[in-house]
């Protein structure tokens, strides 16, 4: 078994199903000669041609439109577009053609393409290289929005967006793109969309979480086992739609729970989980819950970043504050 980090493991999910199915097609900015401004199609070009991987003009809304054509005739486009900060002229097209066609059509015609972007901070870039804004697509009906945690996720999560007959945004969180690597079988296993991952069990608190901020939820785990709490982990990796029902299990038997992410505070996928809890999980809940998050700003520059996203110690402080309720 191979070990792979998560960028090798969504390279190697590319090279899988593009061997497997000859109507997987790539393209995107510089992911042919190039391999990907981070190397993610990186010897697809040279497997499999230049007419399945297609280097394209620094057009995000001409390469979404043109792949959703080409997904209307039966293909199986994946569009990379070089950071989510660039995803935004595309959102026409993805809104208004690529999560409707199936609706317009009353079923007769489907749109089976993933839309990937590297997304998060942490890396040290300028301005719209760090964004995370996947609240904005989840909200968005007919699109499906997936974000792998580490690299045997994204080897299976990638493989079944490309098999989804639905549009799956598929967002890589980059700063963990070399961060380790995990043992991946290339077995061509799918793993289930629309379900969250129990990463860790627990009976004092659940912790809830996604994409990069996982790494930092499991250090906090790890340090709050220390001082005797037991936090459970969950990783949502699919968060449209949302599997409430294993955070709403997970809280029934903990009481308490913390969300993490690093997206901006207001109006996020934290607030909607929240919500959910609040609606239909009140009864188990021990103590109001908690969001450790972004802030409503930009995100800053590198000098500021690390304090804008969500540390360990803060997911503590969070904790702490959660299970002080008796």
């Amino acid at each position: 078994m191979a070990e792979w980090t998560l960028l090798e493991s969504v390279n190697q999910a590319f090279a899988t199903e593009m061997g497997r199915d000859d109507n997987v097609i790539v393209l995107g900015e510089d992911v042919g000669v190039n391999g990907g401004v981070f190397r993610a199609t990186a010897g697809l070009l040279e497997e499999f041609g230049a007419e399945r991987v297609v280097d394209t003009p620094l057009a995000e809304s001409v390469i979404v439109g043109m792949a959703i054509g080409m997904a209307a005739q039966g293909l199986k486009p994946i569009v990379e577009l070089q950071f989510m900060g660039f995803i935004y002229p595309a959102v026409d097209q993805i809104i208004n053609h690529a999560a409707r066609l199936r609706n317009r059509t009353r079923g007769r015609i489907t749109c089976p393409m993933v839309i990937r972007a590297p997304f998060g901070g942490g890396i040290h870039a300028p301005e719209h290289h760090s964004e995370s804004t996947e609240a904005m697509f989840a909200h968005m009906p007919g699109v499906r929005v997936v974000i792998p945690s580490s690299p045997a996720r994204a080897y299976g999560l990638l493989l079944a967006a490309i098999r989804d007959p639905d549009p799956v945004v598929f967002l890589e969180p980059k700063r963990i793109y070399r961060l380790g690597k995990q043992e991946v079988e290339d077995n061509g296993e799918a793993l289930p969309l629309d379900t969250c991952f129990v990463l860790r069990d627990g009976i004092d608190i659940t912790l809830v979480s996604w994409g990069a901020s996982i790494k930092e939820t499991l250090e906090a785990a790890h340090q709050l086992a220390q001082v005797g709490v037991d936090a459970e982990v969950i990783d949502v990796a699919s968060i449209s739609p949302l599997d409430m029902g294993t955070i709403l299990d997970s809280v029934a038997r903990t009481g308490r729970c913390v969300i993490v992410h690093e997206a901006a505070r207001s109006f996020g996928v934290g607030a909607e989980i929240a919500a959910c809890l609040a609606g239909e999980g009140i009864t188990s809940l021990l103590a109001p819950v908690k969001r450790v998050t972004g802030y409503d700003t930009v995100m800053p520059l590198y000098r500021n970043e690390d304090q804008y996203m969500p540390g360990v110690n803060r997911i503590i402080d969070a904790v702490q504050e959660a299970m002080g309720y008796r």
